[in-house]
């Protein structure tokens, strides 16, 4: 019995170390996806409070996170909202990129307050 408890008590700790070590691995990018290239899979992003942009791949298994909840990436879809908030005059798409090696597990897009509904919430 005491055997059985102290191997089930090792085999939680062991789990719940590694769960903690992939976790602290994953880093996190925010900043505004520039360009979108569907032949190379990578997405341009520059960095917030930084001049020089870098290069995030994205796989099948990369989700975008929106307002309307989760999805797989599409890039076609993602190029041609890019285009968009580009032709508004805006620089790129806002997000936040969680990433390992520069390969991007989940993109979350950040969305702005309009000017007058930010100075409405303020008072």
């Amino acid at each position: 019995m005491l055997k059985r408890r102290g191997f089930l008590l090792a085999l939680t700790t062991g789990v719940v170390a590694l769960g903690l070590v992939g976790f602290a691995i994953a880093d996190e990018l925010i900043g505004v996806i520039t360009k979108v290239d569907i032949a190379e899979k990578q997405l341009t992003v520059l960095p917030k409070d930084e001049e020089k942009e870098i290069k995030i791949k994205v796989t099948d298994k990369t989700e975008i996170v929106t307002k309307k909840g989760t999805n797989p990436i599409d890039l076609d879809k993602m190029e041609k909202f890019l285009e968009k908030v580009q032709d508004k005059g805006g620089k790129g798409i806002q997000a936040k990129i969680t990433h390992e090696k520069g390969v991007a597990s989940k993109i979350q897009y950040k969305f702005q307050m309009k000017k007058k509904a930010a100075a409405a919430a303020a008072g």
